[in-house]
């Protein structure tokens, strides 16, 4: 009798206990659609056109998630002064385009494996390559640095700089060409995007010891707090490097 009363009273508290929570990798997979945040504003990460597209190396890294997953992808504009709060309000599922990861970001979400070592360091006039080569020669009272707003470059430059003048340049798709104009004699950023903008301005822009840069620096894929899409993530980037279709990737865009 008692355990008959047991298995009736299990029966009656299973049938009543609440559903496991659905993950976000399992909303995903209902709903058929990735959502990419990018700024589509750092290249060679990820660029948008005039045409509405998106173009890059983690452009296509975020296609190759998604056929993975065998879901579309949909990209969503953010902006980096905006990026955590887009992502905690759901705006996006993982926000994909040259995201470095940082404390402060890793307290609002989930970031991936790194997939890219990477670190600060100079951008000039090729002419001017030999006066910015130090943190000292750059912080002087004459120099004008450049930098986006709400990055990581502008809070690099905000904790390392104390005398050059820093000028916000609200546009990063031209802020290489204001300092090909003059309007800034420096900008401080990562060196994989120093290599990038160095090919695509050869002879005019030149990256500072960009196999040495100031700090070190990783570029990852930063997602909304869930368990079960960061291990998918992290086991679809696994296998892409040991591939080498990640090494592929970053030849095409990178070098």
């Amino acid at each position: 009798m008692l355990r008959a009363l047991l298995m009736v009273i299990a029966s009656i508290a299973f049938s009543t206990a609440p559903a496991t929570a659905e993950s976000l990798l399992d909303e995903i997979l209902s709903r058929g659609v990735l959502r990419v945040g990018t700024t589509g504003d750092y290249p060679p990460f990820s660029a948008h056109a005039s045409d509405g597209s998106y173009s890059g190396l983690d452009i296509d890294s975020a296609e190759s998630l998604g056929s993975a997953l065998g879901v579309r992808v949909d990209f969503v504009a953010t902006r980096w002064t905006e990026l955590i709060h887009d992502l905690d309000s759901g705006a996006f599922d993982i926000a994909m385009g040259g995201v470095s990861i940082n404390l402060d970001r890793a307290k609002r979400g989930f970031f991936s494996e790194p997939y890219l070592r990477d670190g600060k360091t100079p951008i000039v006039r090729c002419a001017d390559q030999g006066q910015f080569e130090t943190l000292e020669m750059i912080d002087r009272q004459a120099v004008k640095v450049i930098v986006n707003p709400g990055g990581t470059n502008e809070k690099f430059d905000r904790a390392h700089l104390r005398a050059a003048q820093i000028a916000i340049w609200p546009d990063n798709l031209t802020i290489f060409d204001a300092i090909i104009r003059g309007k800034a004699d420096v900008m401080i950023t990562d060196a994989s995007e120093t290599l990038y903008q160095q090919k695509l301005h050869k002879g005019v822009l030149c990256a500072v010891h960009a196999d040495r840069p100031f700090d070190f620096a990783e570029k990852a894929y930063l997602m909304r707090r869930d368990f079960a899409l960061k291990e998918f993530v992290d086991q679809w980037l696994h296998l892409n490097i040991s591939s080498g279709a990640e090494a592929l990737l970053q030849a095409k865009w990178l070098n």
